[in-house]
């Protein structure tokens, strides 16, 4: 099935663009080119990235992409057999939280942040649906960097849903998305620019 190429001049915000079981909102590019350029700098110099270690079909792997892991409290949030303890926020990742929070609405308590040092890295088809995020957690992306192909797939149907993320765009994931689709970083070796991800979202029923 063709994939559609969901990547508007001027988005609209309240627009679903899941077409089904889920809620996926693109509010655009949301900062200046100079702030953009200034957040990215920041975030590539200032946060302690470290590879992360994960168990894949019980096979331990040292992936590609660096990680870093971000919260109101030391929040610890195991997925694929790792265990992360939150870091407490820095100025630079408090700022961009506001901002998130303001434009789309919605409150975040931790954040997930993802370095990819060019298009030979992505993110292959997951959901975010680990029990410590609750029932239709609501999760913002934030992307700064190079622009790359974000993809949604139906686990059931098996639909396709694709956008391009750009430098300083926000979109937000709702509802029923991670019961029902899972998303992928589509890799690219035309892409030779680094490109720095922000999940913010929420923990529940943390001690």
């Amino acid at each position: 099935m063709p994939t559609p190429d969901l990547f508007p001049t001027a988005p609209d915000p309240a627009a679903n663009l899941l077409p089904r079981d889920g809620v996926l909102h693109d509010y655009g590019i949301c900062f200046s080119a100079v702030d953009a350029d200034r957040y990215l700098q920041q975030l590539l110099t200032q946060i302690p990235w470290q590879h992360d270690r994960l168990l894949i079909y019980g096979k331990p792997v040292t992936t590609a992409r660096e990680i870093a892991w971000y919260g109101d409290r030391p929040f610890n949030y195991r997925y694929s057999g790792s265990d992360h303890r939150a870091r407490p926020w820095d100025d630079t990742l408090r700022a961009l939280k506001t901002a998130v929070e303001r434009i789309s609405g919605s409150h975040y308590n931790a954040c997930l942040l993802n370095l990819y040092h060019d298009g030979n890295e992505g993110m292959g088809w997951h959901s975010d649906d680990e029990a410590v995020l609750g029932d239709n957690p609501d999760i913002a992306s934030l992307s700064f960097g190079a622009t790359r192909k974000f993809a949604f797939r139906h686990k059931a149907g098996g639909e396709k849903v694709a956008l391009f993320l750009q430098h300083g765009q926000l979109i937000v994931m709702r509802g029923a998305t991670q019961a029902h689709w899972q998303h992928a970083l589509l890799k690219s070796k035309k892409i030779h620019a680094p490109r720095v991800n922000l999940t913010f979202r929420s923990i529940v029923d943390a001690p």
